[in-house]
């Protein structure tokens, strides 16, 4: 892809690990937690919860896609992954939600792992061909399986009414939950943020540059690229539990394969290169079409807006909305 080649991100500068830059995710997060919930109905709290929890997964892709150039069209299914797995421990085992919604994240970044070995050959047009069909792949084997609903068994499937996952104790209402999802979401970027920063950001800004000078530099590209692809599905995967928690109960509708080509496409629009380019595409995917439908406009003609924002960022803009509101926040802000 013409564009990954012409736009590298400065590698990492050294230093601390931590400045002005990482505190941005949690400002916003603490801000949003405590006005959000006082002002907008019970309906929109659900939407915007959504919001944050894809503002997640679009951090996942603009991390393999700044980082590394890569395409993964597979990311709604490693949320698929990471909720049927909090959902069955949290069915089967009865453990803290927490500790699910990390073992969903651990399932997705195994998973994450076996998509890196494509990545080790192919880049561009042709993994996210094999990404795609991967999600494809998927979506037909979680309408076999189902996702658990309380049920007995290796599956935890049964037909009868499925029971509600129960969410932490200390966010049992709307308005806790969303507080809470904001808080881990905060979190998530900071583990991207601490990446970026450290050892695996300075390998990772080399390999793109060119695979063959990280490997003379001593860099095990192999390793590098997987450990990418694993924080990746591990992102999506926890984004998967949060959803699982959000509505208590998942289905194989909730994935459908032609998903995670929308969700890459809007953080293409939204800005991979700067972290809140990741809010912006989760609020053009969830927030857009309720508003519309708010309105009276049907929620799908989201889509045309969608195409038209497509086209107009690879034409003019390549780094996304974004970009244009980092030229206006103060300097360390952005990326």
């Amino acid at each position: 892809m013409a564009v990954v080649n012409e736009i590298s991100s400065p590698a990492p500068e050294r230093g601390t690990l931590l400045n002005a830059q990482a505190l941005w995710p949690f400002a916003m997060a603490a801000l949003l937690a405590v006005i959000i919930p006082l002002v907008v109905a019970a309906l929109w709290l659900k939407v915007l919860t959504s919001v944050a929890i894809y503002a997640l997964t679009a951090a996942s892709i603009a991390l393999l896609y700044r980082k590394l150039g890569q395409v993964s069209l597979a990311q709604v299914a490693f949320m698929g992954c990471g909720g049927w797995m909090a959902l069955r421990l949290s069915y089967g085992t009865g453990l803290p939600f927490e500790i699910n919604i990390l073992a969903g994240g651990l399932f997705a970044a195994i998973v994450g792992m076996v998509f890196a070995y494509p990545a080790l050959r192919m880049r561009g047009l042709y993994l996210a061909l094999v990404t795609l069909m991967a999600a494809g792949g998927f979506g037909i084997l979680i309408n076999v399986i189902q996702f658990p609903n309380g049920g007995e068994g290796l599956l935890g499937f049964a037909v009868k009414a499925a029971s509600y996952m129960p969410r932490p104790w200390l966010a049992q209402t709307d308005e806790a939950y969303f507080r809470y999802c904001c808080a881990v979401v905060a979190l998530g970027f900071l583990l991207i943020h601490l990446h970026e920063r450290g050892k695996p950001g300075r390998a990772w800004a080399l390999i793109r540059r060119s695979e063959a000078a990280a490997m003379a530099s001593g860099i095990n590209v192999t390793f590098y690229k997987i450990w990418g692809f694993a924080l990746s599905g591990f992102l999506a995967g926890v984004a998967g539990g949060l959803l699982a928690g959000n509505l208590q109960l998942l289905d194989a509708r909730s994935f459908p394969p032609a998903e995670s080509v929308m969700i890459f496409a809007l953080t293409i629009v939204g800005g991979a290169w700067h972290w809140y380019g990741a809010i912006l595409a989760a609020l053009l995917y969830r927030f857009l079409p309720a508003l519309l439908n708010d309105i009276g406009v049907s929620g799908d003609a989201a889509y045309i807006i969608f195409g038209v924002a497509l086209i107009h960022a690879l034409m003019t803009a390549p780094r996304g909305i974004a970009d244009l509101f980092g030229r206006l926040m103060p300097k360390g802000s952005a990326r």
